[in-house]
């Protein structure tokens, strides 16, 4: 992975939140006119407001998406066994489903939140996680999983703590979720066309 390809990886995942958030949050504003900055009368403006967030959002999911390589790099090392680390990685998934849900119930959100929302995240990851398999092999699926919701879950945390508003959570967390799975989704294209570049170069020199 070279600097070119990371730089494309980090500005494409900020302008895919950008427009997720203003896509998202303008649904949100026609559905919830008390949602946008001085309500639908400054569209333009919030739609800007909500832009300037999804750059940050993306800015922030790519700094999580690194952590997350970093944590997996030192895990391997220290494990030294894959399958361990994927066993560590599958129970915190499974405990971080039920920590969501414990959370948005602790500070007292909707009786039907607390448990809709990490149903909707864990088959969003699911499905996604499904996807990563079927384009690479079968052990991306444990790592996707644990990325899509464990990561998408602490990068969220902010906007779970204090007085919890549903619609602060939802525009937090839905951008940050299509940002992680950009990113998961991209990694191993930019990856394989690496491969197949430093493949050729060698191949022409030859010719």
């Amino acid at each position: 992975m070279n600097i070119r390809k990371w730089f494309f990886l980090f500005w494409s995942t900020m302008v895919v939140g950008c427009l997720v958030c203003v896509v998202c949050g303008s649904v949100m504003l026609l559905t919830d006119q008390d949602f946008g900055f001085l309500g639908i009368d400054v569209t333009g403006f919030n739609a800007l407001m909500m832009g300037i967030s999804g750059l940050m959002i993306g800015a922030f999911s790519q700094m999580g998406f690194f952590a997350y390589l970093t944590l997996n790099y030192i895990a391997l090392s220290v494990f030294r066994k894959k399958y361990l680390w994927n066993a560590l990685q599958a129970y915190t998934t499974a405990f971080a489903v039920f920590g969501l849900g414990y959370v948005l119930y602790e500070d007292r959100t909707n009786d039907w939140f607390f448990w809709v929302l990490p149903l909707v995240v864990v088959v969003a990851s699911l499905f996604m996680s499904w996807i990563k398999v079927k384009q690479t092999n079968r052990s991306a699926f444990i790592p996707t999983m644990f990325l899509l919701f464990v990561v998408t879950f602490v990068e969220a945390w902010p906007a779970l703590q204090g007085e919890t508003n549903i619609a602060a959570i939802v525009f937090m967390m839905f951008p940050l979720f299509i940002c992680n799975a950009y990113q998961n989704m991209m990694m191993h294209r930019l990856l394989k066309k690496e491969s197949a570049d430093s493949a050729a170069v060698p191949a022409k020199s030859a010719g």
